[in-house]
């Protein structure tokens, strides 16, 4: 099953690139890069489920965004030069996978138009750049796909 998600990135540094990697280690690229005016930022993406609910285990995702092991698995925001634009702010955002549970899963089968959304904060309330992984992190809802966006 593909699964489309959908990251809105609130308030990145302006003249910092984002952009979501593909691939792991040194062997990945970084799509959809974006030189921000300040505005918020959406990306888009597909990743696939590779579990099966009848083993009664939790989803696993795969694909060439999905980073990490099986129940800790997440996908990456490049920043700066990890995004392929020198800068002096550098890094990545790491956005968990967590909380795609079945219940999720079966919301998105139920309505074949739907996708995963999530809104995460690029900078902190001093404006400086967020990096890692995403503290509180509100999860993953599925919403209608924004409008303007193709999936």
């Amino acid at each position: 099953m593909d699964i489309t998600l959908s990251i809105l990135l609130q308030k990145p540094i302006p003249g910092i690139a984002y952009g979501i990697q593909k691939g792991a280690g040194s062997n990945y690229e970084t799509i959809q890069v974006v030189q921000s005016n300040g505005e918020d930022v959406r990306f888009s993406i597909m990743i696939q489920l590779k579990s099966d609910p009848k083993k009664q285990n939790a989803p696993r995702f795969t694909g060439p965004f999905v980073q990490g092991k099986p129940m800790s698995q997440f996908v990456y925001v490049d920043i700066g030069l990890y995004a392929g634009k020198a800068a002096s702010v550098n890094g990545r955002i790491k956005i968990p996978l967590t909380g795609i549970d079945w219940n999720v899963i079966n919301n998105l089968n139920a309505n074949s138009a739907a996708i995963l959304s999530t809104t995460v904060p690029a900078s902190a309330k001093d404006g400086s750049p967020l990096f890692a992984t995403v503290k509180n992190f509100e999860g993953w809802k599925v919403t209608a796909p924004p409008q303007g966006t193709k999936s």
